[in-house]
Order: structure tokens, then C-alpha cells, then sequence
């Protein structure tokens, strides 16, 4: 496949779960918590179709693929309180903290734009407070009232592009995710994106990404116009 063209940018865009903190692992341990009595498997093809949807989406697809006897809302919250006790020891992923500090260090503008609500999004930071007080704003897709669809839809990312100051075009933004569905929701806003995927994720799942890359410790900021890591 032909490599694809990279064009400069001023503004970055992160998602949260899966690619700057390790959540995915321990959200896969929360689920599996709600289908042990009922005797089901979280299986890997289950969950890449719901990385990066919002909690409603999430909750209403496990109930139809596992055929589970409770609304929504109660797998919601039984998942949700399996989640709260695990997400304090979130690690930062690996390359997340360099980059992160060396945007800021360059007065890059970047932003927060996770399926997350911000109340999770607290607890999943506990440990990294400072890290994570770095960016210019935060959206927080299941509790921000703006954001009327979750990805795949574009909501998130247009609303995170329209909080900076000075109102970059979507063009201008370059958004980092690790999900199939965020790769989707960022090309619909017309913004480049690179990709840090799963590496179980096939390649059908990552080739609409502009970029990607095995980890963000492999990312080169000059390749779109951005100040080059000194060492």
C-alpha cells in the first residue's frame, strides 16, 4: 500500500483509553466480572467493535452479543463499579509522558477528546494529575451535553477542535487514537490521524488511518510540521 501523505498541523487531539493510559486491560477484566455468572466469554472480536463508544452504545451492544437479561443501565453501573475499583492503578502507556510533556514544552495546543465520562476520567488520572492538567481542555463524550453522538460520529473531535482559543480549522488538528471507531470518527471530521492500535486489531481494521505506528514512542512530530524530539 502506498504510504500516505502527511500534511503540517498546529493542534493535536489525544483519546484517552488504550492509548495514553493502559484502561483497555482493565476494562476487559470489568466486563468479564458482569458475564461470569452467567457463564459468557469477553472475546477480542466483541470488544475492537466497541473500542471507543460511549457508555450507552457499549452497554446496548454487550446486551445484544451476550443475550443478558438486564437493561442497560444495569449492565452500565454493575460494569461500572467493577471498572471504579481497577482504574486508579492505570499505567501511563509507553511513549504517552514524552509526548505529552514535549508538546507542552513547545507550546503546541492539545486536547482531551475520550469516550469517558469526566467523572472516570478523574479516577483513571488519580496518579497522573500533573500529566494530565497539561492540556488546554477536556471533553468527555459520555457526560458532555455537546457531544450528541459518539464515535464513530465526529461530534467529539469537532467540539474538541472549536474549544481551543484560536479555533483551528480541522485541517490544522492531527488526532491520536488506538480504535478502529475513533480512526472513523476522526477521518469524518476531516482531521489526519495516527493510529497506535492494538496489535491483535487486523489490518483491515487500522488501513483508514493516516498513520500507524506500534507504539507513540515511534511517533515523529516533524513528519507533520511539529518541533522535533531533541533527543
Amino acid at each position: 500500500m502506498a504510504s500516505k501523505v502527511l500534511r503540517n498541523v498546529t493542534h493535536c487531539i489525544f483519546d484517552m483509553d488504550g492509548l495514553l493510559l493502559d484502561t483497555e486491560t482493565l476494562y476487559t477484566v470489568a466486563a468479564q466480572q458482569v458475564l461470569d455468572p452467567y457463564g459468557k466469554t469477553f472475546t477480542f472480536d466483541v470488544k475492537e467493535q466497541i473500542m471507543g463508544l460511549q457508555t450507552q452504545q457499549v452497554a446496548e451492544f454487550m446486551l445484544k452479543e451476550y443475550e443478558l437479561p438486564m437493561t442497560w443501565e444495569e449492565y452500565a453501573q454493575q460494569q461500572a463499579e467493577n471498572a471504579r475499583k481497577l482504574m486508579k492503578d492505570a499505567k501511563l502507556m509507553p511513549g504517552a509522558e514524552r509526548l505529552l510533556r514535549h508538546l507542552h514544552a513547545h507550546k503546541v495546543p492539545f486536547a482531551l477528546a475520550t469516550s469517558s465520562g469526566a467523572e472516570m476520567v478523574e479516577l483513571k488520572t488519580t496518579n497522573h494529575r500533573e500529566l494530565f492538567n497539561l492540556f488546554h481542555h477536556r471533553v468527555c463524550g459520555s457526560t458532555d451535553k455537546e457531544v450528541k453522538h459518539g464515535k464513530p460520529a465526529p461530534d467529539i473531535f469537532l467540539i474538541a477542535a472549536a474549544r481551543f482559543s484560536d479555533k483551528p480549522t480541522a485541517e490544522n488538528c492531527l488526532v491520536f487514537e488506538d480504535s478502529p471507531n475513533g480512526v472513523t470518527a476522526a477521518n469524518a471530521a476531516g482531521m489526519q490521524v495516527v493510529m497506535v492500535p492494538d496489535p491483535r486489531l487486523s489490518t483491515e481494521n487500522t488501513s483508514h488511518a493516516t498513520q500507524v505506528l506500534g507504539s507513540l514512542q515511534d511517533f515523529k512530530p516533524e513528519q507533520f510540521g511539529l518541533p522535533p524530539f531533541s533527543n
